[in-house]
């Protein structure tokens, strides 16, 4: 039996609402949203690891750790350039992360 109420429902798929939500579980940490706001607004648009510590107050390790998930997540990119990895955001993310808020505010 369908209800009747008129209501448009649209159904992501399975492997969509994954990426979205390991997306959006990337983003849900203050650490991690404190590190994106200083690659984005540092001069040359990224940042070593080593840049983020001092500011953020946190560990080598810990930074690292975060960035993992940022990269597996495909929020930033990185390039290793000698002993050091530089990190930036990837270009398709404030789109994506912005299409993916825009679908779960329709209706709203």
């Amino acid at each position: 039996m369908q209800c009747d109420c008129g209501a448009s429902v649209e159904a992501v798929d399975a492997a969509h609402a994954e990426h979205v939500a390991k997306t959006l579980k990337a983003l849900a940490d203050p650490n991690r949203l404190r590190i994106l706001a200083l690659v984005s607004s540092s001069e040359s648009g990224e940042a070593c690891v080593c840049d983020l510590t001092g500011p953020l107050g946190l560990s080598q390790p810990t930074v690292s750790h975060h960035m993992r998930i940022l990269r597996e997540a495909g929020i930033v990119e990185s390039d290793r350039r000698g002993k050091w990895v530089h990190f930036r955001i990837a270009a398709e993310a404030p789109a994506e992360v912005g299409a993916v808020l825009d679908r779960l505010a329709v209706g709203v």
